[in-house]
């Protein structure tokens, strides 16, 4: 039987060439983000994009698999995140169902149950586990979200994994990766990550977008909000962000925010309007409560002025 192929992803050619494969997908990277990308594909290394919440560093793996026409495993870092949710797990329930059964058949083998109940088809496969099996589609895209909020012991796994990998099952053995995966890896800075982790991946600190990309983005990405209500959205974004607050406004909320007016059918900004969406871009309550009124009048109007700067 002839083994499947190894299929390689084709990697764009150049930096310009990856920033207009990632617009096709409707991310637009500016250049030292795309310079990190194309490293990271090019040398087979972890890409770890830092940077405040909301500013697109997951979106980066979406868009990068989308380009690739690659798989997406994604592993959703949390407190208390260990090996039995990250890499596998064997299905205790289906094991002692199989054991009732053959015990009822009176066919109960403890050496051979012992061999047979410890397979493939009784092992539960986490994404990391997934993410270097072998498969058809070449390589997937490994996204590790928000490893800040996962415990260092966790960390200190991951580094260990990122060095060979491969995964040991005592029961199987070792599975190693055909090919790496082309692994993502984000934080929100919540805790510093060991550096011993970062000097592994080419590292990118992705900021809040200027002016002009906010605006590109809301256009791309709300096609129904006119011209001047995608100017206006922004700055005063752009503005809000200035200002001190528990949790700042990300690039998903101005979108959500962009597509809420446009089905509330403005076509411009409104010191009402404002204050009566503001839970579409603030998400704490005590922020909310500091932006609403006179101060949110102040923002919009320095905000229109700004919009009209850039016009």
């Amino acid at each position: 039987m002839t083994p499947d192929p190894i299929y390689v992803h084709v990697i764009p050619a150049s930096v310009d060439a990856l920033q207009d494969v990632l617009a096709q997908q409707h991310y637009i990277a500016d250049r030292g983000l795309a310079v990190s990308i194309y490293l990271a594909l090019r040398l087979q290394r972890p890409i770890f994009l830092e940077g405040e919440a909301g500013v697109g560093k997951t979106e980066v793996a979406k868009v990068l698999a989308l380009a690739l026409q690659a798989p997406l495993i994604r592993l959703q870092c949390y407190e208390g995140l260990d090996v039995s949710h990250a890499v596998y797990e064997w299905n205790y329930p289906r094991q002692i169902l199989e054991i009732r059964l053959l015990e009822s058949a009176g066919a109960l083998d403890r050496a051979s149950a012992a061999r047979d109940l410890f397979t493939e088809a009784f092992l539960i496969k986490r994404p990391l586990l997934r993410a270097i099996e072998q498969t058809s589609e070449g390589p997937p895209v490994l996204l590790i979200d928000e490893i800040d909020r996962a415990d260092e012991e966790f960390e200190g796994y991951l580094l260990e994994l990122l060095s060979d990998f491969q995964i040991t099952i005592p029961e199987l053995g070792t599975i190693r990766a055909s090919q790496p995966p082309i692994v993502v890896i984000t934080s929100n800075r919540t805790r510093e990550v060991h550096d011993a982790l970062k000097r592994r991946c080419v590292y990118c600190w992705i900021d809040y977008p200027d002016f002009e990309k906010e605006r590109r983005i809301v256009a791309l990405h709300v096609p129904g909000a006119s011209a001047r209500l995608a100017e206006e959205v922004t700055a005063f974004v752009q503005e809000l962000r200035t200002a001190e607050l528990y949790k700042s406004a990300g690039i998903s909320e101005t979108l959500d925010w962009a597509a809420a007016l446009v089905a509330l059918n403005r076509d411009a900004l409104d010191a009402e309007t404002v204050d009566e969406t503001l839970g579409l871009l603030l998400k704490n309550q005590e922020d909310i409560e500091s932006v609403r009124g006179e101060r949110s009048r102040v923002m919009l109007a320095r905000a229109l002025a700004r919009g009209t700067s850039h016009a």
